[in-house]
């Protein structure tokens, strides 16, 4: 195939948009995978799952409390009868022997539960501290949540942006090389990912396999217009070198002088 040298070297920039389109791929790929937004939204539900626990706990053990205080109040109010009763002088003595001893045990039922209660307000106490804790590392969380959140989306707007760009770019391209070069392209590009690469010394800038002398030998006698192609990769080979043959340089070199 013959194509204009310029023309050969703009694949070079079609090479440099589409590996920019892939390097975005993988960025876009990197970020998808990326669990640190999902790993900070599962903090924030186990500490809300504990938060809610603990909410309940403490739920509970007011009832206990409420509960307790209810029966001290009934207690109270059955030792004050009988202290009342013992009081009035109407109690025979049997009677008062029997209002004494159940003031002994409405004492000792009073005592249980007081200190049934206050171990339950002490358990109280401590789940409370541990549910305020709770609830200040939920709000921790969700601005960790919410700054991986807003990254992503940063992120993602920037990758969007420049594959525009670089679509935009890789449009204006293909239709300012001929046809049959850019086909020529997009049937290596399928196959992978570098089409088109310069040839430095001897050495591909796709596979990087350096030439022998041997190999060199038709590629320096070929004519500037004609496409390469590396033997070892498939890739277009685009020189950008001048071929030292010592002879007078050929218009087509001097052609070429313009692009080196």
């Amino acid at each position: 195939m013959k194509a204009d040298l310029f023309d050969q070297r703009r694949l070079l920039d079609l090479q440099a948009v589409d590996t920019t389109l892939t390097q975005l791929e993988q960025r876009r790929r990197r970020l998808d995978a990326d669990t640190t937004a999902a790993d900070a939204r599962r903090r924030l539900q186990a500490l809300a799952d504990r938060a809610a626990s603990l909410t309940g706990d403490i739920a509970d053990l007011d009832r206990d409390i409420k509960r307790i205080e209810q029966e001290v109040e009934l207690v109270t109010k059955r030792a004050a009868a009988d202290r009342d009763r013992m009081a009035s002088g109407a109690a025979g003595a049997k009677e008062l022997e029997g209002l004494q001893s159940e003031l002994e045990s409405l004492a000792r039922r009073q005592g249980t539960l007081e200190d049934d209660e206050l171990e339950f307000m002490e358990r109280r106490e401590g789940l409370e501290a541990e549910a305020e804790a709770a609830r200040a590392q939920s709000v921790e969380a969700q601005n960790a949540v919410d700054d991986a959140e807003a990254a992503r989306e940063r992120a993602l707007a920037e990758i969007d942006a420049e594959t525009a760009d670089a679509e935009s770019d890789r449009v204006a391209l293909t239709v300012s090389i001929p046809d049959r070069l850019v086909e020529l392209y997009e049937r290596i590009h399928a196959k992978q990912p570098i089409a088109a690469a310069e040839l430095v010394g001897r050495r591909c800038g796709s596979c990087r396999i350096e030439k022998s002398p041997a190999d060199m030998i038709p590629i320096r006698q070929a004519p500037i217009d004609e496409v390469l192609r590396c033997e070892e990769c498939g890739a277009v080979l685009i020189r950008t070198e001048l071929p030292s043959t010592g002879s007078k340089p050929s218009a087509s070199e001097e052609e070429l002088k313009k692009y080196t």
